[in-house]
């Protein structure tokens, strides 16, 4: 069960002008259900993405990117769920480029303006047929107000989909940001998370639009992990159909540019988090803030080092305030010239180490009683700079072996 996390309620789901999103069963994931999500996007829109830095990366991945650097439109986007189309060879190229052209077909667009996705079970043939076979009936239910529905149909092992809207006002005139997200395990991303795609009505030049989605993916996609390890499928997409009524951002100096990444980069953080409350298993939500650093590197250095650890994620797990276990994972950050005796750690609103050692004030039962709710803040202190970065996690259980052990079956 997801930490602290509901369902997206459907109606705070600001639709984005020039976006519409079908969906449909298309019989690829064994459980049943939507599988299939479209999403149809109006002339003139700019689209940027991030990708996967996993050297086996997905052929639909290959194939996003290419569509991508022709430099040409991008009018819709298909998703398919319960098989990832990775390891598939030229197979697999075929098989995403399939996809393309039946979507491109239904909606009176080009292939290459199409961009595909798949996420699952990786070494398996994609089955395009029944793709090709769903795709009229997602175009059937394209509307602007599917957001949540979306959501619902890209999810392989999710317990909740997850969906995030905002408006805000730029340049006098109101903007809307709504995203979707999915990913719960595999997931320690290397540019993005497992699937995102968010869109925008702002007005937005390419090359500006390019430089906010990685600036985004950093912040906010690239600061959570459930696992560590990154995927193949990797893909975070941003869409600006500039239909709202504000100039265009053609440069990231304006002050408008700031405004939008931030109403983005929003949105963007509340999947990511929602992303590590749905970890597959998870207990407990985990925030990790690293302070006192020389750049943010090395601030993303020490969180991960933590976030990542087996050793640490179970004494959460445990409600176990193991110090041995966050002292090591703070020392095995790779930081050789880090002063020990310059670095304070909190658990909560506790103090447990102090200058490098057990704090004087320090009480196992404190440590225990901090460790126990669902949601739980690591702060370390590194005492270097004044750089900080925040990373979110969850905690390691039973059940994501079990869940893991048991994906394919």
């Amino acid at each position: 069960m997801a930490v602290n996390l509901a369902p997206p309620d459907r109606a705070a789901l600001a639709p984005v002008a020039g976006v519409e999103l079908g969906f449909a069963e298309a019989g690829i994931r064994k459980r049943g259900g939507t599988d299939l999500m479209l999403v149809r996007i109006a002339p003139a829109s700019r689209v940027a993405g991030v990708f996967t830095q996993n050297s086996f990366a997905a052929a639909p991945v290959q194939v996003c990117r290419d569509h991508l650097a022709r430099g040409g439109a991008i009018r819709a986007l298909v998703v398919n769920a319960g098989n990832a189309n990775c390891g598939t060879g030229r197979q697999g190229l075929e098989a995403a480029r399939r996809s393309c052209a039946a979507v491109a077909k239904a909606l009176g667009v080009a292939p290459e303006e199409v961009l595909p996705f798949s996420t699952g079970v990786i070494l398996e043939p994609l089955p395009a047929e029944r793709i090709e076979a769903a795709v009229p009936r997602a175009v059937a239910t394209l509307a602007p107000d599917h957001w949540a529905e979306a959501a619902q149909a890209i999810m392989t092992t999710d317990t909740v989909p997850k969906a995030v809207s905002r408006t805000v006002a730029i340049d006098g005139a109101r903007v809307t940001v709504t995203g979707i997200a999915k990913g719960v395990g595999m997931l320690q991303p290397n540019m993005a998370t497992m699937l995102a795609f968010v869109a925008t009505d702002a007005r937005v030049a390419p090359a500006p639009l390019g430089r906010m989605v990685r600036e985004v993916a950093e912040a906010s996609f690239n600061r959570v992990t459930v696992d560590g390890d990154t995927s193949t499928n990797d893909s975070f997409v941003l869409v600006a159909t500039g239909q709202a009524a504000m100039g265009e951002i053609a440069d990231e100096r304006a002050p408008t540019y700031a405004a939008l990444r931030a109403a983005v980069t929003e949105v963007a953080q509340a999947l990511a988090q929602a992303i590590a409350r749905d970890g597959e298993g998870a207990t407990k939500f985990i925030t990790v803030r690293v302070t006192g650093a020389r750049d943010e590197a090395e601030a993303v250095r020490v969180a991960k080092a933590i976030a990542h650890s087996p050793l640490v994620k179970t004494a959460f797990f445990a409600s176990d305030p193991n110090l041995g276990r966050l002292l090591m994972a703070i020392g095995n950050a790779g930081i050789a010239d880090l002063d020990t005796a310059g670095v304070n750690l909190w658990l909560g609103d506790v103090q447990v180490i102090d200058r490098g050692g057990r704090a004087a004030s320090y009480r196992e039962e404190d440590g225990a009683r901090v460790m126990k709710p669902a949601e739980i803040t690591v702060r370390v202190g590194l005492g270097r700079g004044a750089a900080e970065t925040t990373v979110w996690t969850c905690d390691l259980s039973y059940d994501y072996v079990k869940i893991n052990a048991e994906y394919r079956t």
